[in-house]
């Protein structure tokens, strides 16, 4: 199985569970505005989480399991990061989300992240 994770508010998934399909690109931005969903290998969640996520409550991350995932994944450069992420083209069918995980800082406000555990 390989993995994938996304960030995301805990009522953007909420509302996914209910709707089967996970349409949230990233922070205030929805797949129809960005033309696909963000997301991140393990060793690069807590950085993304650090920049773009910093003060939001209620984070869960999604574990992603790309062989279930219907829309096309594509790895990506993005401006000034140094290894491409994985870009999901199209709405994120629910039942390729394997868990969802509580996501909240550390006593510094700084997010870490490990696959295995957080």
């Amino acid at each position: 199985m390989s993995l994938i994770y996304h960030i995301a508010t805990r009522g953007d998934w909420t509302r996914a569970q209910a709707a089967g399909e996970y349409t949230t690109s990233t922070r205030g931005r929805t797949l129809a505005q960005e033309g696909f969903i963000h997301a991140s290998e393990a060793h690069q969640v807590a950085a993304v989480a650090n920049v773009f996520y910093r003060g939001v409550p209620d984070l869960v991350v999604l574990v992603i399991d790309t062989g279930r995932v219907r829309p096309e994944i594509r790895h990506e450069r993005v401006a000034d990061a140094p290894e491409p992420f994985p870009h999901i083209y199209g709405p994120l069918n629910a039942d390729a989300v394997v868990a969802s995980r509580r996501f909240e800082p550390g006593p510094d406000g700084r997010f870490s992240f490990a696959a295995g555990g957080g």
